[in-house]
């Protein structure tokens, strides 16, 4: 027993000093994080085991309207089971503006974080659109190579900064969550996100078709922060956070203290109601409180398909036509959503555990129409 124990030890070390070889000892920190906790992949309050910049907001908070009806209707009975079975620990109506209804489960409330991830996505979108209204860069039509020369031959020269947006990079990137040795895995992990994103090639004719990328908005926010001269943290609070009337601090994810590059693709933690202004400033067409936050131009252009009709993707937003309805919606990953649909002056805001099943020839899952189902079913019954 003794030497089947010190057989195994050799193996494990042998196999560590492997992965440090090869350059893939982040999967060593990927199982701390998560097999260690109790978890098997990310989760909602990993931003704990990670380096954050602080998304600081100001003293002059804006807090949420209440509506008139807040919480006079029950969740339905389909809706609770959604939420019981995925795991939701905040869901959120808002209607006109006001909160008509708000739950939370577990130990979550109105403040606590939750990981965002890829719904940073959509608001790496939104300070784009802030650097161009701002002057820091010209266009959605922008080279990338004006920003890292990198990109300035062969393909990669027709590539711009509204390519990545819209994820139409042509970047070789493998979008795979489940294996530990891809690069998404590396991005999530790994300590030097410039270098892995650097190392990329684009290999197929920019701005043609879509092809969801994290490492498209990654190298995204690495065209913001240089264009800016800021940190994306630093930014967004500045563009934002502060303007929005956000009422509370939130975090985004380093790669690590060293190289201090947030994770654009991923990973702000903030609660459930500060994440639906998002929703609100896109649906009002950038406009807050009678102020131009965004331009209205890149709102509606971020909000609708680039790639035709039956497009699923805009700038940073996911899209769909249900219900007759056209809706545009931030996601992650786990089934974080903020959903808006502008016809009815309505936004629905989930985050929670898990998501549900995919929808066969959709891009887009179950439980998302579950939310937006039940969410109108309460509206009804309350009339």
């Amino acid at each position: 027993m003794k030497r089947f124990f010190q057989g195994l030890l050799l193996l494990v070390l042998f196999a560590v000093a492997l992965l440090y070889i090869f350059d893939y000892d982040y999967i060593l920190k990927g199982v701390r994080v998560s097999y260690f906790t109790g978890h098997n992949s990310a989760f909602i309050s990993d931003y704990t085991y990670f380096e954050n910049n602080t998304i600081s907001t100001s003293d002059q908070g804006q807090p949420w309207d209440l509506h008139k009806d807040y919480n006079s209707v029950e969740a339905t009975p389909r809706l609770e089971n959604a939420n019981e079975r995925f795991g939701t620990v905040a869901f959120l109506i808002i209607k006109n503006d006001s909160i008509w209804f708000e739950k939370y489960y577990e130990d979550y409330g109105t403040t606590s974080k939750s990981n965002s991830f890829s719904m940073a996505k959509s608001i790496t979108s939104a300070l784009l659109g802030k650097a161009i209204m701002d002057g820091y860069i010209k266009s959605l039509d922008q080279p990338v190579s004006d920003f890292f020369p990198k990109f300035s031959e062969g393909l990669a020269a027709k590539l711009t900064v509204g390519d990545l947006s819209s994820m139409a990079s042509g970047l070789n990137w493998d979008e795979h969550y489940k294996n530990p040795f891809s690069i998404t895995a590396r991005g999530y992990y790994d300590d030097d996100l410039a270098e892995t994103i650097l190392g990329l090639e684009v290999t197929t004719e920019p701005g043609t078709s879509f092809s969801y990328m994290s490492g498209n908005t990654q190298l995204l926010g690495m065209v913001i922060r240089k264009a800016t001269g800021r940190s994306l943290s630093q930014y967004l609070s500045e563009s934002f956070w502060q303007p929005l009337g956000v009422e509370h601090d939130a975090l985004w994810q380093l790669d690590d203290d060293e190289h201090q590059l947030e994770k654009a693709f991923c990973c702000i933690a903030s609660n459930a109601r500060d994440f639906s202004r998002f929703g609100k400033l896109y649906k009002n067409q950038g406009k807050w409180k009678g102020e131009q936050l965004l331009d209205a131009e890149f709102v509606d252009r971020s909000t609708k398909s680039r790639f035709g009709d039956n497009g699923v993707y805009g700038y940073g937003f996911w899209l769909d036509t249900y219900k007759g309805k056209d809706i545009f919606y931030m996601r992650g990953i786990l089934g974080q959503y903020v959903i808006v649909i502008p016809e009815d002056d309505l936004i629905i805001t989930r985050l929670g555990h898990h998501r549900g099943q995919p929808v066969p020839g959709k891009v887009h899952w179950s439980d998302f129409y579950i939310y937006i189902d039940e969410a109108y079913k309460m509206i009804e019954n309350a009339t």
